[in-house]
């Protein structure tokens, strides 16, 4: 064991009883809210948004982030008020003490977390990968999930770390679509005019709702946050304001990209690729080389599944010590000050969805499973808006809860629409965590 003797993840001991390191900075927190919202999704899923509206991708990412700003509301009044791990799952345990419920909520935001860790694992063996090598892509995503499980188990300090550098990558990445489309435009090439185009198989309203419903995919990743409001500085003062920083940065640059693509590159070029942004960057005086970007792809790509497995793995941690779930799963490494075994035991389910499922399903799932789970925690907040505690926190405007119910129960309404076995997929995933629950309380 003298292998893990180190304790540079963090503080020895926390005023607040807390056996997790403290090792989040509110910079670090900006950029781990950014890097986990600008992550994959932009990347993977920008042409099926262009294959469902048209050259006016922008639009449907434009409602994604509106709705995904209503959830960022009740979410900040709730850190800020309970600035524990396990976020939705806390919440709901506090406004109705059911643990039966608490769990079903824990156990759908662990999943949701864990298929688009499968989803982005998945897609890091896709087109990006192939600009190099080809590869079965069943086996590098099993491969990436072993990797970033590695970096997890290391430290929170480590990790936030890797964040960091794969963050500034993906930003990066993303600021040469915007230069090398917009030098193309200027140039001379592509349509301006497309970026307000709409497909001609229904009304724009409805095919914008449809868009907003993929993209939304890609504006998650500030609910993963709270999972570690526990190992952050000052999380009272902090999350609110860096949360919806970080929500503003990201929802900025995907406005910029997406509208910058649908004038560069026709909509059905970008809805054949698995790679819509390579598309992008080989047009123009300035293109670079497809592999460049790939690289840089890749980096966004392992980043979100790192961060998505971090948010499931410190969930079950702090459900373990609300004793909703086996406390076992609350056990911390005490060289690496680390919840292990509910590392290893996400990235275990993880895995089994990256031999199982595919991109697209795993996506999907991952927006109707939190979809159905925000709804949850605006209900909460409401309820609990009558609980006080002994210090200040942020306080969200009344409406923005309801709109909130309004808007998610419409993009999961549209997501089971397009996709019915969606409803298949969410629900087996809550089955067998509830086969888990009753286990669990048998053998007690």
């Amino acid at each position: 064991m003298a292998a893990y003797a180190d304790t540079s993840s963090g503080p020895a001991d926390r005023d607040d009883g807390s056996p997790l390191a403290a090792g989040i900075t509110k910079k670090t927190l900006l950029l781990f809210i950014v890097g986990d919202i600008l992550g994959g999704g932009i990347y993977a899923r920008t042409g099926e948004v262009a294959g469902e509206i048209g050259g006016a991708i922008w639009t449907g990412f434009l409602i994604a982030a509106i709705v995904a700003a209503f959830t960022a509301a009740s979410y900040a009044e709730l850190v800020s008020k309970y600035p524990q791990a396990a976020g939705a799952a806390l919440y709901i345990h506090k406004a109705f003490r059911s643990d039966l419920l608490t769990f079903v909520v824990a156990f759908a935001v662990m999943c949701s977390g864990l298929a688009s860790a499968a989803a982005l694992a998945t897609a890091f063996g896709g087109d990006y990968l192939s600009q190099f090598v080809e590869l079965p892509q069943i086996l590098v995503g099993l491969i990436v999930i072993a990797v970033v499980t590695a970096i997890n188990f290391r430290g929170i300090k480590e990790s936030a770390g890797f964040n960091v550098v794969c963050t500034l990558i993906e930003i990066a990445g993303l600021f040469l679509v915007v230069v090398i489309g917009a030098t193309f435009l200027f140039d001379g090439g592509g349509d301006p005019g497309a970026a307000l185009e709409f497909n001609d198989d229904a009304t724009p309203a409805l095919l914008m709702v449809a868009g907003a419903s993929i993209a939304f995919y890609a504006l998650i990743g500030f609910e993963d946050a709270v999972n570690v409001a526990e190992e952050t500085k000052d999380a009272t003062k902090s999350f609110p304001r860096t949360l919806f920083t970080g929500l503003a940065i990201a929802g900025g640059v995907y406005l910029l990209v997406t509208i910058i693509a649908g004038m560069t590159v026709p909509a059905n070029t970008l809805a054949d690729s698995d790679g819509p942004l390579l598309e992008v960057v080989t047009q123009g005086p300035l293109a670079v080389n497809s592999k460049v970007f790939a690289a840089i792809a890749l980096f966004a790509l392992i980043n979100g599944c790192l961060l998505n497995l971090i948010m499931a793995s410190r969930l079950m941690y702090g459900m373990a010590r609300e004793k909703v779930v086996p406390e076992v799963l609350g056990t911390v490494h005490r060289g690496r000050r680390t919840p292990w075994v509910a590392i290893a035991f996400t990235a275990s389910i993880a895995a089994v969805l990256v031999v199982i499922g595919d991109l697209t399903t795993l996506a999907d799932t991952t927006v109707l499973l939190l979809l159905v789970v925000f709804i949850g925690v605006h209900v909460a907040l409401l309820k609990l808006r009558g609980e006080r505690v002994d210090h200040e926190h942020f306080k969200a405007p009344t409406v923005l809860p309801y709109l909130g119910i309004i808007t998610c129960a419409g993009l999961a309404v549209q997501s089971v629409t397009d996709d019915p076995k969606l409803v298949l997929w969410a629900g087996g995933l809550i089955v067998f965590g509830l086969i888990l629950w009753f286990v669990e309380r048998a053998v007690r």
